[in-house]
């Protein structure tokens, strides 16, 4: 395509994803990057070169990737007038794909992130004589603490309220679109994605995904309640463990992810290992959530291909909202033997917060955002998106094996571990 396209968020998690799709339909992109950031070309690049793009590809970047240094959070992108005009003037697509997706951050930080972030990209596609359409990188979520029942894409309300701060911003992020496509009479294309993951393991010049931070989380969760809860050694994920240690399995080791098997977590320890495993007994905590629960989680690679199709098509002229999600949802249980094997810890899913916390269960209270989701038991419908897309909008499955793969533990995928008889029935002094 000649439309010349920006996209903001080009270095983050999903952006990287949208920037490769976007260079396969268009001829040049600019990146709108965070002023002092850091060398966004390189890190791009970094990334290309790690997932396996072609080589002429990754050569042709620097005459294909304009960068232009901007700070959402200021009038006119932090530019000057000038140069403000210059950009707009020369775009005929803006996808706005930066925001935070700190599920623990404060509201009036995520909305000078999400909110006020929004409100300058759409300044920028008003300044623009060319009317760029506005491709808005929303969330599923949107629709709120409604834990059960269906949320629709034309549905945009607050009347459930929220699990979180983050999620109030991106709703308040896709009011101001909705408003702002009203005044300019221009269209708008909403994409709303669910929980993004990737098989693709973690790497030090590669953006950390969703599920990296919550394995961060009760990571430090076990560090802060002291020594006799922190995960021994050998059970901890290869980057958590002291230089020295050196390797648990046998083989070559890759520091290339692209290098691994994409779907396989790698050789498992040896039997002493595993025996070892075994006899550490491991603390047990009560997290509230539904044991039928289900959450949609979608490769991240599938969701940027979609949105880029997606936005190929002709708008309608007003607000056009498309939920990028699986076509299947993933059991909480499944969730939780991830967590469990991430962790260290067994988890008990009870009905209701435990009258007397354990050291562990007190400090996860501090972190709402991220257990709130095991109490979900909502679906999105996506038929828009199926209809105007077929089969080729349905998913690879994720499973338990693809989840652990993309946080990179060199250990066996850990075995579902099944719920007690009764959780209730378990004294409290068992957990730790």
């Amino acid at each position: 395509m000649v439309v010349p396209v920006a996209l903001t968020g080009a270095t983050g998690f999903l952006g990287l994803r949208l920037l490769r799709q976007l260079l396969g339909a268009h001829r040049s992109v600019t990146v709108l990057a965070h002023a002092g950031s850091g060398d966004a070309l390189h890190r791009i690049t970094r990334f290309l070169e790690l997932t396996g793009a072609p080589e002429p590809l990754v050569a042709e970047l620097p005459a294909r990737i304009r960068v232009v240094e901007t700070d959402l959070e200021r009038p006119r992108l932090g530019l000057s007038a000038p140069a403000f005009h210059e950009l707009a003037d020369g775009l005929g697509a803006i996808w706005h794909s930066a925001g935070s997706i700190n599920l623990e951050g404060d509201l009036p930080q995520l909305r000078r992130t999400n909110v006020d972030g929004t409100r300058r990209v759409l300044e920028l596609a008003a300044a623009g004589r060319r009317k760029p359409v506005v491709h808005h990188v929303s969330t599923a979520f949107v629709a709120g603490a409604r834990r059960d029942g269906v949320a629709y894409e034309d549905e945009l309300d607050d009347a459930s309220g929220f699990e979180n701060a983050y999620e109030r911003s991106k709703y308040e992020a896709e009011k101001l679109v909705h408003a702002w496509s009203r005044e300019h009479g221009r269209p708008v294309v909403v994409l709303r994605p669910s929980i993004l993951v990737t098989d693709l393991p973690p790497h030090p010049d590669l953006p950390s995904h969703p599920l990296q931070v919550i394995e961060r989380i009760l990571s430090d969760v076990r560090r802060t309640a002291g020594p006799e809860h922190e995960r021994p050694q050998h059970e901890r994920p290869q980057h958590e463990r002291p230089q020295h240690e050196g390797p648990q399995h046998e083989g070559p080791q890759h520091a290339d992810p692209a290098a691994r098997h994409p779907h396989g977590p790698g050789p498992g320890p040896g039997p002493d290992r595993r025996r070892l495993r075994t006899t550490v007994p491991r603390p047990r905590i009560r997290l509230v959530g539904q044991p039928d629960g289900r959450l949609n989680l979608t490769q991240v690679e599938h969701a940027a291909e979609v949105m880029v199709r997606l936005a190929g098509r002709t708008p309608s002229g007003g607000v056009d909202t498309y939920h990028v999600v699986h076509d299947r949802d993933v059991p909480v249980r499944t969730v939780v033997s991830l967590l469990e094997g991430l962790a260290g810890m067994s988890i008990d899913l009870v009905a209701g917060k435990p009258d007397a916390p354990s050291a562990l269960e007190a400090l996860l209270d501090f972190y709402p955002g991220m257990t709130a989701y095991l109490g979900h038991r909502r679906r999105f419908d996506d038929t828009r998106v199926r209809t105007l897309l077929g089969p080729s909008a349905v998913s690879a499955p994720v499973d338990l094996g693809y989840l652990w793969s993309g946080l990179g533990p060199e250990e066996p995928v850990p075995a579902p571990t099944p719920p007690p008889a009764s959780p209730t029935a378990v004294p409290s002094d068992r957990y730790a």
